[in-house]
Order: C-alpha cells, then sequence, then structure tokens
C-alpha cells in the first residue's frame, strides 16, 4: 500500500480547473490503486499560517525557552512534515496566480522545508532527504506559459522539490483556461490525456 498527500491550493472551491484536475487524478488513482490511502490536505480550506517569528522560534529555540505561540507553531508545522514524509507520492494542485503559485502553497511549503528534517547540509552542500518519493504537480493556467519566461510556476517547483530530494516530478498543466473557446477545451483535453498515463 502506498500513501498519497495531495495538497489543494486553488482559492475557488467551484469553478476550479486545478480541483477538477485532482478530482480526475484521484478516480484514476483510486481505479488503479484500489488499496492506496490518499489524505488530502486543503490550503484553502484550513490555510497554513506564512512563515513568522514564531514558526522561526520553534524551530530555533530549546523546548524550555519557547513561547506558547512558538510551541504551536512548532508542532503546527511538525504535523505537516510527518504527512509529506509519511507520504510515497505528493500531489500539488496550483493554480497559476500572477505567474507563480499560490501563497497558501508557498506557506506550506515555507513549513515543510526544513534542515535536519527534510534536507540537511553537508560539506558539498545541501542534500534532499526525501528520495524515492514522486510528485504530481497539476496546474492551471489563464494563458499558455509553458517553456516561456514568465512562467515562475514549474522552475520553482522543480527546484524545491530536487532540493528535498524529490526528483521524479510530472507536470500536468492546463493551459490556456482563460483564452475560451478553443483554447480552453484544448488545455483541459491535453491535461485529462497526461492524467490518464499517471495512474
Amino acid at each position: 500500500m502506498s500513501r498519497v498527500l495531495i495538497i489543494e491550493s486553488s482559492a475557488r472551491q467551484q469553478d476550479s480547473v486545478s480541483r477538477q484536475l485532482t478530482q480526475t487524478f484521484i478516480s484514476q488513482w483510486q481505479a488503479a490503486h484500489p488499496q492506496d490511502q490518499i489524505t488530502v490536505r486543503d490550503l484553502a480550506v484550513n490555510p497554513v499560517p506564512h512563515l513568522d517569528i514564531n514558526l522561526l522560534g520553534g524551530w530555533m529555540k530549546p523546548a524550555d525557552q519557547r513561547s506558547d505561540l512558538e510551541q504551536l507553531s512548532l508542532e503546527r508545522s511538525n504535523q505537516l512534515t510527518d504527512e509529506l514524509l509519511a507520504a510515497d507520492v505528493l500531489v500539488m494542485a496550483a493554480p497559476m496566480y500572477n505567474f507563480a503559485i499560490p501563497s497558501t502553497l508557498k506557506a506550506w511549503l515555507d513549513h515543510v522545508l526544513r534542515a535536519g528534517v527534510t534536507f540537511k547540509y553537508t560539506e558539498t552542500g545541501p542534500q534532499g532527504l526525501l528520495s524515492g518519493k514522486r510528485a504530481y504537480v497539476l496546474t492551471a493556467r489563464g494563458g499558455i506559459y509553458a517553456g516561456s519566461t514568465a512562467d515562475h510556476q514549474e522552475p520553482y517547483l522543480r527546484q524545491v522539490m530536487g532540493f528535498i530530494g524529490i526528483h521524479d516530478v510530472t507536470f500536468i498543466h492546463a493551459e490556456g483556461m482563460n483564452l475560451g473557446g478553443d483554447f480552453q477545451e484544448k488545455g483541459l483535453n491535453q491535461a485529462n490525456a497526461r492524467l490518464a498515463q499517471v495512474a
């Protein structure tokens, strides 16, 4: 049995293309792997606080020197990190907001990119500690950005995943969602065709 962790980050509940892609992924994955355990963390329904002084204090201070807020922030970060560590497969559903990712997803990443936990420093530089995991990134984009300098979504997430040791990363883009007509239909069809190959 594998464990699949799905991170939803769209601010929209209705009419969200990235959520639609997630549901398609779940249906196809469950059909192919009915024994697998799927956990969904919805960052729009339950937002993760952005990195702040309390979380930094929770990470840096000894237990007997932490404030209540620092301890609470650390426990939240531990929970999020434990979910990631337990997962064999990570799925991030991310609409493109202003050429990049939603701030809620960035906040989640800030909680789980932790020295000594998901990566470590060595004499030859940082080393990721999550090797052997797979990641899928399901994106929805209003325009067509793949391969362009305006795409700050895929390069960033590839860098972050590689930094923590996840190098098997598959991106599935639904492009042209705000262009209407044939562009939208083509973008969805291409994304769904890619999803059909995943499971």
